[in-house]
């Protein structure tokens, strides 16, 4: 039985695509979107401004940022598959707080590692992926206070794809591993905050 909202499109998730999609299109025809400095000038996070300059507002316009063509459809392909699910069970108002939040708060862990130097030097950073895997860890959450399944989503599909999904990060150059999860982390501590299992589920549950 699903606990989402059937009849209830999940227009906030919707909204986000579009908005990454529409600044990549605009960014594309304005220069190279895979060139660091480019990045850079239209908000990728980049720690000396960040702290140096006092330029904060990276860590939020970096989430709305990607680094070419794949790296956009890669993370957007995801969202949408994975998003819609927690918007329909959290609700839009909630969704659309607990995405920024996850996002904002993976880039900081990201900063954090960074300036730890644990991964090498100060690197531009920027994509969705940290609030994407937000969304990830906010579903492993939810699935699992539904008796592990979400209207056809288990556990065991999610913690596949976060191993396949890592393991490609640390196999790979210029992945922000800190930002994924941090991510994971965040998003299931506001999920287990933000979200309460319907009432007339719980009452059909007993």
């Amino acid at each position: 039985m699903s606990v989402c909202r059937e009849k209830d499109r999940a227009y906030v998730n919707i909204a986000l695509i579009v908005v990454n999609v529409l600044i990549f299109v605009f960014l594309e025809t304005m220069g190279p979107t895979e060139n660091a400095g480019f990045m850079v000038k239209w908000g990728a996070i980049y720690l000396p401004l960040v702290f140096s300059q006092g330029e904060y507002y990276r860590l939020f316009t970096a989430m709305f940022l990607h680094f070419g063509a794949s790296h956009l459809v890669n993370n957007m392909l995801v969202l949408f598959i994975l998003g819609e699910r927690l918007e329909q069970a959290m609700g839009h108002v909630k969704y659309l707080i607990f995405y920024i939040l996850s996002g904002l708060l993976a880039n900081i862990a990201s900063a954090y590692i960074q300036i730890q130097g644990v991964w090498g030097q100060a690197k531009v950073t920027a994509g969705a992926s940290g609030a994407i895997f937000g969304v990830v860890g906010g579903l492993v959450y939810v699935v699992a206070v539904n008796r592990g399944r979400l209207d056809g989503l288990t556990n065991r599909q999610l913690g596949f794809m976060v191993l396949l999904t890592l393991y490609h990060g640390f196999s790979s150059k210029g992945v922000d591993n800190a930002a994924h999860i941090g991510g994971l982390i965040t998003g299931f501590l506001l999920a287990v905050i933000m979200y309460r299992i319907p009432r007339d589920w719980r009452l059909r549950s007993k």
